[in-house]
């Protein structure tokens, strides 16, 4: 058991960095404790400031048709509906009119309540059941989101349940958006609790040592709460969903975890090799600490891309995302290596896998190694698994690129919609609501098509537009103006078929290019899927440049070549082709949509692939970034291309699998929620990480790379002085390592050679 090194009073190899967070270790990890329980007490809550809305293109002539009509028409955009079941005795019975009519009154009375009309104040035939058993009173809670949602949960209790002869029940659009937020929040919870244990078993399995275990964890939780801490603060600038929070959980533990796995592997490799705490240490940040700042920047990036999308949908899992990336990196650089320094060998300490060994004996003399004969017979698997597939490289290339081109066809097949009340479960309240509306009612209250008119017109120019909209193509019909003394109107359209569907988006782009006296703008659930649309094709080549400009310029400084950085883009893109293509067959074709109890709708959400893109992405230059480091290290040292993929896939095949595992576990306990959108996005997820790590980097890139050679290091003279001015490797502190003895060496040239035989 070795003691604690003080770091050298100055100079040295160490680096800065490295004397500054490994002189005061104690202090160090004091002033985290203390950070940490700021961020508690500074993210308590933050959920209850989220919205669970903002699919919308804020500039959109959508948007600000219903910003109009919410101020100028309040009971044209409906949100909170109040289903009235009369059950046999029917809707026009005159003491069920008397009671809904009541109903009205009171809830026209409250505080926050707008626009209140009902099937009894109107005879709309839109508000009234087909069987004559129900009628609906819609009202509008205008205001902020949280403020709306705050009207709702103190006058729902007074409406929902029985009133006389009628059994009353709540839906609507903020109905349904409230009680989303409310299971997400509650699901989890639920996935916290099954992803934190089962990551620290794993961790076990992979380290062995309890110790070792522990330290990933940790900088996974210290990640999360400072998010969550980020978060609260910027809810008080800016909209923020709560569907970001499943990111930040996701992120948190798995590139915590990835990144504390590389740093306390790398140091007890060091430790193994006869190096010092303190040595150990300065090796570890050195070369994996620059990996790590290379993977967080790389991560950080992707996420930041969505930055240039208007939806805050969107922008808010970039806030979480590089949010929890930058801390999870912070706490890997910082706080791990100050425990590192304070635990020095007690690191492998408390080994449970001892237990799990015949007659509970231990392997031979690894407990302050690091190492055992398990870790070294995977490590040798793997290299003897590279090695078979650069023998046959051409052979492993055309068909791992055939077979994820073949998983990623049925995305050609996508249909983008839009979130709807069957993304929460059949049982929830207001879901069951939207179904008894969607099939009951000849029309969905609140789900057609409103087109806002502005001007000054005659009555009979009002009738002859009606007129003309109606006539169109797939309208089933078209009710209005309603009108106010201010020069303003509203028409209702109420398309054929979905409220979404492909029909009532056709019917929004022929209503905007139809002709009228006045000035007009269309809303409704398919005018804001047009324009979300629209938003996200017009910025989303920006997004896709930046991240791949970004990645080929931080891969470049990291290697040097000009070939591993195109490389590493186009095998990233190529490893989500299983991802897209799963997301289409499962959720929108609806296989396998009762084994993990979700509704189909026969669409994708718009926003949903371009954030599975950007996380998905990030996540697999992250194990691209692993991988390549270490290859680049042994090509610096040795000059042996082949010997050092083979050395890359040794020495990180089996530290990238267990990572990405892990990580897959943290997203499918993402992926056990109830929200569909959410299920997606965790289930999504884990699949591409999955196949990245286990198809692309352990087949596709030892393949390519064993085709393109020593080409794959090349770069013109010019940028390869800028690189050697400007770029980082791994390499830059390989003589920090104690010289291995003769038997280490002699037993590499064993393994090289034997490899090339």
């Amino acid at each position: 058991m070795s003691e604690v090194k003080k770091a050298p009073a100055g100079g040295g190899s160490g680096g800065g960095w490295t004397r500054f967070v490994t002189a005061r270790p104690r202090l160090t990890l004091l002033v985290a404790l203390v950070l940490t329980a700021l961020a508690v007490l500074a993210g308590g809550g933050v959920a209850d400031r989220m919205g669970s809305g903002g699919w919308e293109d804020p500039a959109a002539e959508s948007t600000y048709a219903t910003e109009a009509l919410e101020h100028r028409f309040p009971g044209s955009q409906p949100n909170v509906l109040l289903l009235v079941d009369a059950g046999d005795a029917g809707v026009d019975t005159p003491a069920v009119a008397a009671e809904a009519r009541k109903l009205a009154e009171r809830l026209d009375a409250e505080p926050g309540v707008d626009g209140v009309g009902s099937y009894w104040s109107t005879g709309s035939p839109a508000l009234r059941s087909e069987d004559g058993h129900q009628a609906v009173i819609a009202a509008r809670i205008a205001g902020e989101e949280k403020d709306a949602a705050a009207v709702l949960d103190r006058i729902a209790p007074a409406y929902r349940g029985t009133h006389g002869p009628v059994e009353v029940s709540l839906g609507g659009g903020l109905a349904v958006r409230h009680e989303m937020q409310t299971v997400i929040q509650e699901d989890l919870l639920r996935a916290e609790l099954i992803a934190l244990p089962l990551t620290l078993v794993l961790l076990v399995m992979v380290f062995g040592s309890a110790v070792a275990a522990l330290l990933p964890l940790g900088v996974g939780i210290v990640a999360i709460l400072g998010t969550n801490a980020v978060l609260r603060g910027i809810t008080e600038f800016t909209d923020v969903s709560v569907f970001a929070q499943n990111l930040t959980t996701a992120l948190g533990l798995g590139l915590a975890i990835d990144y504390a796995l590389f740093v306390v592997r790398r140091y007890r490799e060091e430790l193994a090799a006869g190096a010092d705490t303190y040595t150990a240490v300065r090796v570890t940040l050195r070369t994996a600490g620059r990996t790590v700042l290379f993977s967080a920047l790389t991560v950080a990036v992707s996420l930041a891309a969505m930055l240039v999308f208007p939806q805050y949908f969107l922008r808010s899992f970039a806030y979480a995302g590089i949010a929890v990336v930058l801390l999870a990196a912070t706490a890997a650089l910082a706080l791990l290596p100050a425990a590192l320094v304070l635990l020095g060998d007690r690191v492998n300490a408390l080994d449970l896998r001892r237990l799990l060994r015949r007659g509970g004996k231990p392997a031979q003399d690894t407990a302050g190694s690091g190492r055992d004969e398990a870790t070294d017979a995977a490590g040798a698997g793997w290299g003897r698994a590279a090695a078979l597939v650069m023998r046959r490289a051409p052979v492993f290339a055309v068909v791992t690129t055939a077979g994820l081109v073949l998983l990623g066809l049925p995305f050609l097949g996508v249909t983008f919609g839009t979130a709807d009340d069957r993304q929460l479960p059949v049982t929830a309240s207001s879901r069951v609501v939207q179904d008894q509306l969607r099939d009951g009612f000849p029309g969905n209250p609140g789900g057609g098509i409103t087109v806002l008119a502005e001007g000054t017109a005659t009555p009979a120019q009002y009738a002859d537009y009606r007129e003309r909209i109606a006539a169109l193509d797939g309208v089933g019909r078209a009710e209005g103006p309603v009108t106010t003394g201010g020069g303003s109107a509203y028409f209702t359209v109420v398309p054929e078929g979905e409220t979404v569907g492909a029909g009532a988006q056709r019917v929004v782009g022929e209503l905007r290019a139809a002709e009228a006296p006045f000035a007009t703008s269309v809303t409704g659930p398919a005018a804001v899927l047009v324009d979300s649309k629209d938003a996200i094709a017009e910025r989303l080549p920006w997004a896709a440049g930046i991240i791949v400009l970004v990645t080929l310029l931080l891969v470049f400084l990291l290697t040097g070549s000009v070939v591993v950085p195109v490389q590493a883009v186009l095998l990233n893109a190529l490893s989500l082709t299983a991802m897209f293509g799963a997301v289409v067959w499962v959720f929108q074709e609806g296989h396998l949509a009762g084994l993990l109890g979700f509704t189909s709708t026969g669409d994708i959400e718009t926003t949903l692939p371009v954030l599975m893109f950007c996380v998905a992405f990030g996540l697999s230059m992250d194990y691209g970034v692993f991988l390549l480091s270490r290859i680049k290290e042994e090509y610096d040292a040795t000059g042996d291309h082949e010997h050092s993929v083979r050395f890359g896939l040794r020495h990180t095949g089996g530290l990238i699998t267990a990572a990405a595992v892990i990580l897959a576990v943290v997203m499918v306990a993402i992926g056990t929620s109830r929200v569909t959108n959410t299920k997606m996005l965790g289930l999504g997820v884990a699949l591409a990480v999955l196949m990245d790590a286990m198809v692309v980097r352990s087949l596709l890139v030892p393949s390519v790379m064993k085709l393109t050679g020593r080409l794959t290091w090349w770069a013109p003279g010019p940028l390869r002085r800028f690189h050697d001015r400007f770029g980082v490797s791994e390499s830059d502190g390989h003589n920090l390592s104690p010289a291995p003895d003769v038997e280490e060496v002699s037993g590499r040239w064993r393994e090289t050679t034997s490899l090339r035989g």
